[in-house]
């Protein structure tokens, strides 16, 4: 699927379904629930004319939200400027936006996110801070740390989930991480996930 290209709506019954939606305003009230305003590319009746439309998705507490990685997140957590997939009804209100309530919503990616990937051995993990450094062990100026999240998978060479404690040194490690780094020494940014690959 083409990140950039902006979402269409397709419909099954009485639930529509939109994927890769641009996620355009957030509400997002103390009490519960809340909404987001998505946009998406609909075709017009000669299935020649595309536009951007827009619909306002109502979340409740029956609302699934999930990340990409289907890990259950908060209704505050979905961004202005994210890309989602929805599933909602298609009962909707004759407003504008129209209105409609979300039955699920997949956070795919969130503004800005695209991940940078370092390949490294592992000089040590550190438990009392939750960090990974890559490098030579003995010299800081080749090391970067990684902090790493609850939510931070680690997983095997087959796939296959395993603790911290198969961060071993001397280990070869595929890390996502954000796509920016401190400018300290070493250079430290959070660790999204990590792959043992040796």
């Amino acid at each position: 699927m083409n990140q950039e290209q902006q979402g269409t709506m397709v419909r099954r019954g009485n639930i529509i379904r939109i994927d890769n939606a641009l996620v355009e305003e957030t509400s997002c009230p103390e009490d519960a629930g809340g909404s987001i305003v998505i946009s998406y590319t609909a075709s017009g009746p000669d299935q020649m004319t595309q536009s951007v439309e827009n619909v306002r998705l109502n979340l409740s507490e029956r609302t699934v939200i999930l990340n990409s990685d289907g890990q259950e997140l908060c209704a505050c957590c979905i961004q202005t400027g994210s890309r989602v997939d929805v599933v909602f009804s298609a009962r909707m209100t004759r407003s504008i936006p129209p209105q409609s309530n979300a039955y699920l919503v997949i956070v795919r990616r969130e503004p800005g996110q695209d991940l940078a990937v370092t390949t490294g051995r592992i000089a040590y993990y550190d438990e009392a801070t939750h960090s990974l450094y890559t490098g030579s062990p003995g010299n800081v100026n080749t090391q970067k740390r990684f902090i790493l999240t609850d939510d931070t998978p680690i997983i095997n060479r087959m796939g296959r989930p395993v603790g911290v404690q198969a961060l071993r040194p001397g280990r070869v490690v595929r890390i996502a991480h954000e796509n920016f780094m401190t400018a300290s020494i070493p250079p430290q940014t959070t660790a999204r996930s990590i792959q043992i690959i040796w």
